[in-house]
C-alpha cells in the first residue's frame, strides 16, 4: 500500500513514518506540509492511505478530504479531542489518533485500516454486521466529549427530528446523528428496527401487547411490517 503523510508539523509527520517503517506492506511515498502541495499529487498519482492531520494552515483536513472525488483511505491525525463526531460523517476515514501517538495506538489503526481494505477485496463481508459477542461499545460525542455506551445496557433507540435519543438502563443520550446510522453500529442480533423510528433491544422486551412493546417505562409502536420479525425473535413456548 502506498500513503503519504500531510502534516504541518514536519516532527509529527517524522513520527508517523517511523512508525510505519515496522509495518512492510505500507510504504510512504511522500510528505506534504500542507493541503494543497498534497492535492496538485494527487491529482498525478493514486495512493491507498492518506495520515492527515485537520488543523492546518489556510486549509483544514476536513476541506481537503471535500476537494476529493473518490477519496482513498484516511487516519485522521490532530491534538485535538472535538473533532472525532465530525470525522464519523466521513464514510473514507478510518480511525482518529489524538497526539501524542503511541505506537500501541498507531498499530491498532493499521489493523483497522486493514480491515477495510479488505472488505473491499470482499464486499459481501463488508455488508455483514458485528454481532454482540463481536462489539461491545460504541462512542457518542456529547458536549465536545466522547462518551462511552456499552451495547448490552442500550434499551431503545428513538429519532426525533435531526436527531437520536438513546436509553441505556441508566442514561439518556441524546445526539446529533441519523437512526440508520445507529442502526448500523448495533449488533443485529440483539437490536431490531419495530418501527420507522424505533430500534428496540429485544432482550429488555417486558411485555408485548397488540402493536406495541413495552421496555422499562417505554411503550414503543411496533409496525404491521416488522411485527413478524419481532414475533419470530421471541422464545415462545
Amino acid at each position: 500500500m502506498n500513503c503519504i503523510i500531510i502534516d504541518d508539523e514536519m516532527m509529527a509527520r517524522a513520527v508517523i513514518a517511523q512508525f510505519i517503517v515496522s509495518h512492510t506492506k505500507i510504504k510512504v511515498v511522500e510528505e506534504f506540509p500542507n493541503a494543497i502541495q498534497a492535492i496538485k499529487y494527487l491529482n498525478e498519482h493514486n495512493v491507498d492511505v492518506i495520515f492527515l492531520d485537520i488543523h492546518m494552515p489556510d486549509f483544514t483536513g476536513f476541506d481537503f478530504i471535500k476537494t476529493l472525488k473518490t477519496p482513498p483511505k484516511i487516519i485522521l491525525v490532530t491534538s485535538d479531542k472535538n473533532f472525532a463526531f465530525e470525522a464519523f460523517e466521513f464514510d473514507c476515514i478510518v480511525d482518529y489518533l489524538v497526539k501524542p501517538i503511541t505506537e500501541d495506538r498507531f498499530n491498532k489503526a493499521i489493523e483497522k485500516l486493514n480491515i477495510h481494505l479488505q472488505s473491499i477485496k470482499n464486499p459481501s463481508k463488508a455488508k455483514e454486521k458485528p454481532t454482540a459477542e463481536e462489539t461491545n461499545e460504541f462512542y457518542v460525542n456529547i458536549g465536545h466529549r466522547l462518551i462511552k455506551i456499552d451495547i448490552p445496557t442500550v434499551t431503545l433507540v428513538k429519532a426525533k427530528g435531526d436527531y437520536i435519543i438513546i436509553k441505556t438502563e441508566t442514561n439518556t443520550y441524546t445526539v446529533h446523528t441519523t437512526l440508520k446510522k445507529i442502526e448500523d453500529k448495533l449488533p443485529p442480533d440483539l437490536f431490531l428496527k419495530v418501527h420507522r423510528s424505533f430500534i428496540i433491544n429485544t432482550k429488555k422486551i417486558i411485555d408485548i401487547e397488540d402493536n406495541s412493546v413495552l421496555i422499562g417505562k417505554d411503550v414503543i409502536p411496533v409496525s404491521r411490517g416488522n411485527r413478524p420479525e419481532l414475533i419470530n425473535r421471541l422464545n415462545l413456548l
